[in-house]
């Protein structure tokens, strides 16, 4: 592996329908999530590298002490969906988070002289800005005893993005880019063609880039990701412990074309605000090539779905799907009315892929969905 330093070379991040070499999961630590969701997070990786199984090779990170876990999960998630499980390979690894779009690397092409080369960023993963107050965030919303980890498991979180990077030789060897900026995948909606979307709460902030203006910012995502045009929404600081990332609300079908998710009227006031806001700037803009956009709204289901809660948001929206070759990962909740209307319109959308839907049931209660579990790695 060949690292560059933040100064050097400029990339571009292709629409997630570009070709993968393969996908990245990570298999949940119980050192990361609350013992009330881990069994049931597990076998929704089990059920998503199952899936994408049948599109691309799938890259399952897991800790070595949980390797046998993962292989009798995935031995029991191809009885119940597509698979391919020749093209699934758990790899021992030191990660805890299952959210590999934002622990993991980027991947970025070449421009010039290096547009056949391999790279990927290294966004510096800090908790999601909360490296330095860890203790205060070991007790989500949801009333739970969250575990709280150690240095050590930081640490690996944070090393998770390099590490890969190091150990991806196929096709060929990868070359590390590190980021002056530091960010998550979540908060990067581009559309391959110059626009990225973005929310303010989830980069511009001091939690993440103390000392860097926003100007500072948009230009190192140009250089790291070949954009032209950023549309900023203006997010919510601390009301999700991802200060509001932009996949979980608005996504790209194709350049020009995107999916924006309204919530349900029972979530607080804030989501609906930011919904709102999201739906105004889109219709008052245009992308990078001088397009309006087409919108379609995607209603949330209810979330009662999920029986009582002691909180009222899990992370219950359709946008946050996931292409891969040749098709797309849609999740489902359980609502049958909603399941089957994003179904059909995501099969509208896309008449030239396989719309795969894959019920998930502990992802949204431990704040995500599928595009947060999921990172593309590029051929």
């Amino acid at each position: 592996m060949v690292s560059l330093s933040a100064q050097a070379g400029r990339f571009f991040l292709p629409h997630e329908t570009a070709r993968h070499a393969a996908t990245i999961l990570g298999f949940p630590s119980k050192v990361s999530i609350a013992s009330a969701y881990y069994e049931s997070a597990c076998v929704d990786i089990a059920n998503l590298a199952s899936v994408i199984s049948v599109h691309e090779p799938v890259r399952l990170y897991v800790q070595p002490d949980e390797l046998h876990k993962a292989q009798s999960m995935i031995s029991q998630a191809i009885t119940k969906y597509p698979s391919n499980i020749s093209n699934i390979v758990a790899i021992p690894f030191p990660t805890n988070h299952l959210w590999v779009r934002d622990t993991g690397p980027v991947y970025v092409r070449g421009t010039g002289e290096s547009i056949n080369q391999r790279f990927a960023v290294n966004f510096r993963f800090s908790e999601w800005g909360k490296k330095h107050e860890i203790a205060k965030h070991d007790r989500a919303s949801d009333g739970l005893d969250w575990p709280v980890m150690s240095p050590r498991q930081i640490d690996e979180n944070a090393a998770f993005a390099r590490r890969v990077v190091m150990s991806d030789i196929s096709p060929s060897p990868a070359t590390l880019i590190e980021s002056r900026v530091c960010l998550e995948g979540g908060a990067l909606v581009v559309d391959g063609e110059g626009t990225l979307l973005a929310t303010e709460s989830s980069v511009v902030n001091e939690n993440r880039n103390p000392g860097l203006s926003k100007s500072a910012i948009e230009d190192e995502l140009r250089r790291l990701l070949g954009v032209e045009k950023i549309i900023w929404f203006p997010g919510r600081k601390d009301l999700d412990v991802t200060d509001v990332h932009v996949d979980a609300e608005v996504n790209f079908i194709r350049p020009g074309v995107v999916v924006l998710s309204r919530p349900h009227s029972s979530v607080p006031k804030e989501w609906l605000e930011i919904y709102e806001e999201i739906k105004e700037i889109l219709a008052k803009s245009v992308d990078a090539k001088g397009r309006p956009f087409e919108v379609h709204v995607v209603d949330e289901p209810n979330p009662k779905i999920f029986g009582v809660l002691s909180y009222d948001e899990p992370a219950t929206n359709y946008v946050n799907f996931y292409f891969v070759n040749d098709g797309l990962i849609l999740p489902q909740f359980g609502d049958s009315r909603r399941d089957q209307e994003a179904l059909v319109l995501f099969q509208k959308l896309c008449p030239d892929r396989v719309v795969r839907p894959v019920f998930v049931s502990a992802l949204p209660l431990a704040g995500g969905v599928i595009h947060c579990a999921t990172q593309p790695v590029l051929e």
